[in-house]
């Protein structure tokens, strides 16, 4: 039984305990992703505001760090997802970023074509562009990146 577990068993949160361990993946995912969130725009900002960098240079630093905490958040409490050895974990982790990589020019490109070409409001694309990005992060993690071995 993990930390997430034995939270949901305490007494006041135990009647949502068969639902959470139903859906326990896809919630922790959820959870996470918020944190993560939380962890690139507060890097943004340091880097941005308190370091006065240039503002691609705080996405870049941001998208790294937000990545990583997503990585070892994802590999541990998300999918549960142990490897043998370091040669496994660095493949593992070069997975996820590649995946990362390829939501985020998935994402580059629902911009470019929604906002900059058809003049879409640019808030409404970027929250699209971030349910797509969610999902596809899911699926590429749950089936690629972090699948138990059966």
């Amino acid at each position: 039984m993990d930390l997430f577990d034995r939270l949901m068993s305490i007494r006041i949160l135990a009647p949502l305990f068969p639902a959470y361990k139903r859906h326990k993946e896809k919630l922790l995912y959820v959870f996470f992703g918020g944190l993560t969130t939380v962890v690139s725009l507060v890097t943004f900002w340091l880097v941005d505001r308190v370091l006065a960098q240039n503002e691609h240079v705080a996405n870049l630093v941001s998208w790294l760090l937000a990545v990583l905490f997503a990585f070892v958040t994802n590999r541990i409490w998300v999918f549960e997802a142990k490897t043998a050895g370091m040669a496994a974990f660095f493949k593992q982790m070069l997975g996820f970023y590649g995946g990362r990589l390829a939501t985020l020019g998935i994402e580059e490109a629902l911009l470019l074509v929604f906002i900059t070409w058809l003049h879409f409001d640019s808030m409404v694309v970027k929250v699209a562009a971030q349910v797509v990005v969610l999902i596809l992060n899911y699926i590429i993690s749950k089936l690629l990146i972090f699948r138990k071995n059966v």
